[in-house]
């Protein structure tokens, strides 16, 4: 069983930056892949970006590239979103998830492991 937890949510300007965290208990993550999902209201469940844990090698959706990075640090189990220049569309409950193989994936259906989500709010 893997648990996810998501902090770093909050609320910003518009233009400013945050950086979520994920931390992740699991007795391994030598095939997994992590991915951070966000859902704004009355719209479906979107990727962000993805990172393989051992690798390192990442995706990122095009709406997010250029002002996104996705990172992990391997000693504390925990998995980074560096988001910078914030747009209000960028609003949304962000969500951390675990995919146990497979490697990265752009699709919901494909994680096998969800946290409980941080909200992110920018303001105009």
């Amino acid at each position: 069983q893997v648990q996810l937890v998501e902090s770093g949510g909050g609320l910003v300007p518009a233009g400013g930056s945050l950086r979520l965290s994920c931390a992740a208990s699991a007795r391994t993550f030598s095939n997994y892949a992590m991915g951070w999902f966000r859902q704004a209201p009355g719209k479906e469940r979107e990727f962000v970006a993805a990172i393989r844990w051992v690798s390192g090698t990442t995706s990122l959706a095009d709406s997010v590239k250029g002002r996104v990075t996705i990172s992990r640090d391997n000693a504390k189990n925990t998995v980074y979103l560096q988001m910078t220049s914030l747009k209000p569309e960028d609003t949304a409950i962000y969500y951390c998830a675990a995919r146990a193989t497979g490697g990265i994936s752009r699709t919901t259906y494909d994680y096998d492991y969800w946290g409980q989500g941080t909200q992110v709010t920018v303001s105009s």
